[in-house]
C-alpha cells in the first residue's frame, strides 16, 4: 500500500486580483502558511501561470516549480477544467461558456473549440515539462441538455453525442499519451461524463484509452445520490487525481436532487467547507488507501456559506489527519508462528 500525498490545494478559487493572491509568489507563500504540502494550478489564470511559455521552455517550467519549492510547496497538477469544457458544447450553452475562452475567439463556436483543443494540448506538455504525470480537466457536453428522457430521445441521439465527444478527445488522449500525462476527467454534472455509465460510455469509444482517467471527488456524488464509496472500488484503476471537497444533501416535500432552480444557499444539495458536510471522509480515505492510490489529496474549497480563508485553513489541517499513513507490516505479525510448505499441507492433512 501506498500513503496518499498531501495536503494539496486547489487554487482555482483563490487566484484572484488582490494580494496575496494575485501572483505566483504570493499564492504560494499563503498556501504554505495555510498549511498546504502542495497546490493544484489553474492553466487559464495568467496571475499565476503563463501556459504558452510553459509548453515550450523546460526552464521556464523549473523557474516557476522551484519558486513554489522554495516558498513551501510543490506543484501537484495542472487544470483545464475551462478549456476541457468548450472542447464540446452544445448550441444551448454557446454563449454561457463563451466567457471561458480568449477574446478573439468568442462567439464562434469552431475556432472556440480549436483553441479550446490546443489549449489542452499545451497544458499536457506543459505538465511533461514540469515533470508531473496527471492534469485534471472537464470532458464538456453534448448530451446534457437531453440528460432527462423527457421528451423521448431519439434512437441513436446519445450514441452520436458520445461517438462525437471522442472523437473530438481521442487526438487530445494521443497527445497525452506522448507527453506522459494521464488526462483525468472530473466527473460532475453538467458534463456528459457525468457518472461511471457515462464514463464507461466514453471509454469504450477511445478504445479503452489508457490515459483516459478519473478525477474522483464525492461531493459531485453525495448531489447526485451515488455510492461514492462503491464508485472508488470500481473505478480504483482508473482514478489517478482526487479532490477533496464536502456536500450535503437534504432533501424536502419541496425540492429534491434538481434543486428547484434555487441558489445554492438554498439547495437541498449543496457543497459544503471540508467536516461541515456529510461525506464520510474516514472510509473515503480508508478506501484510498487499500486500493492503493499514491496521488495527492487535493481540497477543493466550495461552500456558500463559510468565507474561503477559513475554509482553506481548515482544510488543510482536515485532509492532514486524515491521510492514513500506511502500514509496512501486519498487525497480528507478534502471534505468527512461522510455516513452510511442508508445514501447509500438514495443517490441512495432505
Amino acid at each position: 500500500m501506498k500513503t496518499i500525498k498531501g495536503p494539496g490545494l486547489f487554487l482555482a478559487q483563490f487566484a484572484g486580483d488582490a494580494a496575496p493572491f494575485n501572483s505566483w509568489d504570493a499564492i504560494t507563500k499563503w498556501a504554505a502558511d495555510c498549511g498546504y504540502k502542495g497546490v493544484q494550478v489553474p492553466s487559464w489564470d495568467a496571475r499565476v501561470i503563463d501556459l504558452q511559455k510553459a509548453a515550450t521552455s523546460k526552464t521556464y517550467c523549473d523557474e516557476f516549480a522551484g519558486k513554489a519549492r522554495d516558498n513551501g510547496v510543490e506543484v501537484t497538477e495542472l487544470s483545464t477544467h475551462l478549456q476541457g469544457q468548450l472542447v464540446a458544447v452544445h448550441p444551448a450553452y454557446d454563449e454561457a461558456f463563451d466567457g471561458f475562452a480568449a477574446p478573439e475567439v468568442r462567439g464562434n463556436p469552431k475556432a472556440r473549440q480549436q483553441w479550446a483543443v490546443e489549449q489542452v494540448k499545451l497544458a499536457l506538455t506543459a505538465s511533461k515539462n514540469l515533470g508531473l504525470n496527471a492534469m485534471a480537466s472537464f470532458s464538456g457536453a453534448l448530451a446534457w441538455p437531453f440528460v432527462y428522457p423527457w421528451p423521448q430521445r431519439p434512437a441513436g441521439l446519445v450514441d452520436t453525442a458520445f461517438d462525437e465527444l471522442a472523437k473530438r478527445w481521442k487526438p487530445i488522449l494521443d497527445h497525452a499519451e506522448d507527453c506522459g500525462v494521464d488526462v483525468c476527467y472530473e466527473i460532475h454534472p453538467g458534463e456528459d461524463l457525468h457518472d461511471g455509465i457515462a464514463y464507461e460510455m466514453f471509454l469504450e469509444r477511445t478504445g479503452n484509452h489508457a490515459r483516459a482517467c478519473m478525477l474522483y471527488d464525492p461531493s459531485h456524488y453525495v448531489l447526485q445520490c451515488l455510492d461514492y464509496l462503491d464508485n472508488i472500488d470500481i473505478y480504483k484503476d482508473r482514478i489517478r487525481m482526487f479532490h477533496v471537497k464536502d456536500a450535503e444533501f437534504n432533501p424536502t416535500g419541496r425540492q429534491g436532487v434538481y434543486g428547484g432552480y434555487q441558489g445554492w444557499v438554498n439547495r437541498a444539495g449543496r457543497f459544503r467547507s471540508l467536516g461541515d458536510g456529510q461525506v464520510d471522509f474516514g472510509a473515503v480515505f480508508s478506501r484510498m488507501a487499500a486500493n492503493d492510490f499514491s496521488g495527492w489529496a487535493v481540497v477543493e474549497w466550495e461552500c456558500a456559506l463559510k468565507h474561503p480563508e477559513d475554509g482553506a485553513r481548515e482544510g488543510a489541517d482536515f485532509v492532514k489527519h486524515h491521510i492514513i499513513r500506511v502500514t509496512e507490516k501486519a498487525f497480528d505479525d507478534f502471534a505468527g508462528g512461522g510455516t513452510d510448505e511442508a508445514a501447509n499441507r500438514r495443517m490441512l492433512g495432505i
